[in-house]
């Protein structure tokens, strides 16, 4: 299947993806970083796979997400009547538990079910033995247990089902994950489980404060934001899957399933704009946890848990999808240096004290002794946002970011009473400020370049007014947007980069369009008052959600089709942003104060010091 006919379950631990057929494709338990057991998502149904459908010809189907709530409902029509499969992670059982809930709605269907369980990531068949009420799987450290009324039978190394639905009929089926070697928890009730978890959701759901436009899709988008933050720790996860194709066919195949710093201040900001602040502090306790010691230290990205240590292996027994090799598990760019993850984190800590008006004590020391390194280190070359596997480079972006680290810290100084060497910071900021304009600007093109000497663009740049970097209508930064328009943005999206002849990500073959970056146009485009143009993109962009509402990383337009990692959360946190930059626009237009605040918070420099972004056209 297209990438864009899976949807995502989750229970805040671990999550899957189902299929509009009705097949589970991909499942790692017990959390988002552990093997898969059902891996045909990168491979084929034997390397793992759970599919119910009806036996015979399904002539139409139709899916959606019930209101508010993560729970899946999927209808198949045949000749014969029709049926829903229901799908949901159980929240607060106390462990891994999956159900699927078939559903009779008219006549009599027959349906099917195929159970392949193989563990590590579909290497692994476990032994199988079959209890009163299903089975139970055992392979090494895990024990999955499956239940049902219904009959289940072993044929060819898989578990089977046939039965039928008819009107009011409801067929559960439990798959619950166990350590092996501990005992099995009692089985949970189905349908009390239905109950809890849609009603945990919907609570949940009625916290979101935005009310905009597009109401529902930022909220879709705030639930897959929620879906992929692992609980136990706080930390959010980039997308739950692995080595999903930037290129069809092609080598830029990567794990997400792991936390980078670089997401840090747009999901606090976020989540806090819509009225999760619980999810937002437990997300910047993580990143205090895991960036904890010395600066030098710090990775760009993490395990889950804070884990430091991300080796990245190929797997040879999977063929990929739609055979893009090579299948890629674990991450090596948590080894690389990468200058912008300091601004990154030192602007999450500027946006909290904005927040709460105030300097933490112990947060301040930790940004100070970060300060200091960075004033060492933000003249070296490093691999950049998009994590190149080419030569070091002075990406004009990081550099940026070096200056916003010390940005932040003269506001700190200035409007909040920390402490700290406030003329040697202006100093600082002032030196990186003039070396990126100097260095990183083609005044014959009129635009920013990708990196120091580089004839090529980035779309990185874009972000520039919205970090307060310069304002939107600077005439550097209008040449940029221009060139970035017409060289970056194909079949009406913009692309990460150029691939010209001094790119140096250091791989073959090409990529589809990072969606985020059509996001940051959109921003760009409300900042300089093309409200009209920037409503246009945005509403494109909504239009390549799939039918539930999720994006990937990117989209390939030629194509008409969703690539690299499923949801991702860049992508959802970007649309959240852009909504409210482009409903404030229209809140401004009819005179809504309150809209145009919500805009502001996103469109303006964060630094207090610093003029409007927005022209006056007045």
């Amino acid at each position: 299947m297209r990438i864009e006919d899976y949807a995502l379950i989750g229970d805040l631990h671990t999550a899957a993806l189902v299929g509009r057929g009705g097949s589970i494709d991909w499942l790692c338990l017990p959390r988002f970083d552990s093997p898969a057991c059902f891996t045909a998502l990168l491979g084929t149904p034997r390397h793992g796979r759970w599919l119910i459908e009806p036996a015979g010809e399904v002539t139409g189907t139709s899916r959606r997400y019930r209101d508010g709530a993560l729970v899946l409902e999927t209808d198949f029509e045949t000749a014969e009547g029709k049926a829903r499969v229901v799908d949901f992670m159980a929240i607060e059982t106390g462990g891994r538990t999956l159900v699927r809930q078939v559903e009779g709605i008219s006549g009599r269907v027959p349906m099917q079910m195929e159970l392949v369980l193989r563990f590590d990531y579909g290497s692994a068949a476990p032994w199988v033995r079959h209890t009163d009420d299903g089975i139970i799987a055992v392979a090494g450290p895990n024990s999955v247990t499956v239940s049902s009324p219904v009959e289940m039978v072993g044929k060819n190394m898989t578990t089977v089902s046939e039965f039928a639905v008819e009107k009011g009929d409801r067929v559960p089926f439990t798959l619950s994950w166990d350590i092996s070697y501990e005992e099995a928890r009692k089985p949970i009730d189905p349908g009390k489980a239905l109950k809890q978890t849609e009603a945990w959701w919907r609570e949940w759901s009625q916290r979101c404060t935005y009310d905009g436009e597009w109401r529902d899709e930022v909220l879709t988008s705030l639930m897959v934001l929620k879906a992929l933050i692992y609980q136990p720790s706080g930390g959010l996860v980039a997308a739950p899957t692995a080595a999903l194709p930037e290129e069809l066919g092609g080598e830029r195949n990567w794990d997400y399933r792991y936390c980078w710093l670089r997401d840090s201040a747009l999901t606090v900001e976020a989540l806090i704009a819509c009225g999760y602040l619980e999810e937002a502090m437990a997300f910047g306790a993580w990143i205090q946890r895991a960036t904890a010691g010395h600066p030098a230290q710090a990775h760009i990205l993490y395990g889950i848990g804070g884990e430091r240590s991300i080796p990245e292996i190929e797997i040879d027994w999977l063929p990929g999808y739609e055979g893009s090799k090579p299948v890629r598990i674990g991450n090596a760019a948590s080894r690389q240096f990468q200058l912008d993850v300091y601004g990154e984190v030192l602007d999450m800590a500027h946006r909290g004290r904005e927040r709460v008006g105030k300097v933490h004590p112990d947060n301040w020391r930790r940004n100070v002794v970060t300060l200091d390194y960075l004033e060492e280190v933000w003249r070296d070359p490093d691999e950049g946002i998009w994590e190149v596997r080419g030569p070091r480079q002075h990406f004009v972006h990081s550099k940026m970011m070096a200056w916003v680290a010390f940005d932040r810290a003269v506001t700190a100084v200035e409007h909040y009473g920390a402490e700290g060497p406030l003329e040697r910071w202006k100093r600082t900021a002032k030196l990186i400020h003039d070396d990126v304009c100097e260095h990183g600007y083609d005044a014959e093109r009129n635009a920013f370049t990708q990196f120091y000497g580089s004839q090529g663009l980035d779309a990185c740049q874009l972000l520039m007014p919205g970090l307060g970097f310069l304002p939107a209508d600077d005439p550097r930064v209008i040449g940029t947007v221009a060139a970035i328009e017409k060289e970056l943005m194909k079949g009406g999206f913009v692309y990460r980069y150029s691939q010209g002849a001094d790119s140096v990500d250091g791989l073959e073959g090409t990529e589809g369009a990072f969606l985020p970056c059509s996001f940051w146009m959109v921003d760009c485009l409300a900042m300089m008052g093309r409200d009209e143009d920037a409503r246009e993109l945005f509403e494109r962009l909504l239009g390549v959600c799939n039918d539930v509402g999720l994006l990937s990383e990117e989209y390939e337009p030629g194509e008409g089709r969703l690539l690299g990692n499923f949801p991702q959360a860049f992508s959802h946190l970007e649309l959240i942003n852009s909504a409210w930059a482009v409903s404030g626009a229209k809140g401004e237009e009819e005179g809504g104060e309150e809209k145009l605040s919500l805009r502001r918070r996103f469109l303006r420099p964060p630094s207090l010091h610093r003029p409007s972004l927005r022209r006056d056209r007045t």
